[in-house]
């Protein structure tokens, strides 16, 4: 009897070795897109009341992490039913990441942020009912965008142990899409916390050496990071999705393969983006028209 338990868990540690060793060849294929999602989520989770960050950020990683649990199980049992699923899914997927791409980037060019005067009376409830619904409203679009994301990290995941046995398949790609979720939006709270540890930092040394120094540092470095987060995540939004088009359409996979992958992805998926952006555009335009 006992030596039937000591199997038992001698098999149970054989397993949890090869786990690990599938969950760090894993973790190295998705790295990549990994730092995409990092620079796209940092983006996204800033631009909030200092006290409210840290909430908003909470409730894109329940999302975040609720999009995995989605994503885990379909990817498993498609993977098993019905293989060419996957990538329809994820050309998708790509579809909608090249559209926010671009359409940030005609957002940027074509519809700059105007300066608002904002009036003093009877303004307050406008102010924090639009306030609500901008946090909402950025809330839904971060999640979206991590749903495709985490599309993407399952799907190489379960790519790189597809020779594996089915439990090591389930807790690699568990693991990584764990590992993915605490990783990122780790990395992003401490970044957009890092001007409240800046100001904390000046108030405690009184303004006088080293660690003021380091202090007004951070509070004036992170202004420069979001504006650099917010370039980079609209770059990786289209690297992404060309890298996509890429792996997953033959003809593109071999078209012009003289240039550089990271350009070739880039172009892709900014014209998918602008075909995607175009076409929705007239949508709107024609509900409207049929509308009124």
């Amino acid at each position: 009897m006992a030596s039937g338990f000591f199997a038992i868990l001698d098999d149970i540690a054989f397993l949890m070795d090869d786990v690990a060793m599938a969950t760090k060849v894993a973790t190295h294929k998705t790295v990549g897109i990994l730092g995409d999602d990092l620079a796209v989520n940092a983006e996204k989770a800033t631009g909030f009341l200092s006290e409210r960050e840290l909430p908003v950020l909470w409730a894109i990683t329940k999302g975040s992490l609720v999009n995995k649990l989605i994503i885990v199980p379909v990817a498993l049992l498609l993977n098993v039913f019905f293989p060419v699923a996957i990538t329809y899914v994820l050309l998708l997927g790509g579809l909608y990441l090249a559209y926010e791409g671009v359409e940030k980037i005609i957002e940027y060019f074509f519809h700059p942020a105007k300066k608002e005067h904002a009036v003093v009376q009877d303004t307050k409830p406008e102010s924090e009912g639009n306030t609500i619904e901008n946090e909402k409203g950025k809330i839904k679009s971060a999640v979206t965008t991590d749903f495709i994301l985490s599309i993407e990290i399952v799907i190489i995941a379960l790519g790189s142990v597809l020779d594996e046995t089915l439990p090591i398949q389930i807790l690699t790609v568990s693991a990584v899409a764990f590992l993915a979720t605490i990783g990122v939006y780790g990395i992003v709270a401490l970044i957009v916390r890092s001007d409240d540890a800046g100001y904390k930092l000046i108030k405690k040394s009184d303004g006088k050496g080293f660690f003021s120094k380091l202090g007004h540092l951070l509070v004036k470095a992170l202004p420069v990071i979001i504006k650099i987060l917010g370039a980079v995540g609209t770059v990786a939004l289209l690297l992404v999705s060309g890298g996509i088009f890429v792996h997953n359409i033959e003809y593109l996979h071999h078209f012009m393969p003289e240039l550089p992958s990271m350009i070739k992805e880039f172009a892709i998926g900014l014209v998918f983006g602008l075909i995607v952006f175009l076409v929705m555009t007239g949508f709107k335009k024609v509900v409207t028209l049929v509308k009124r």
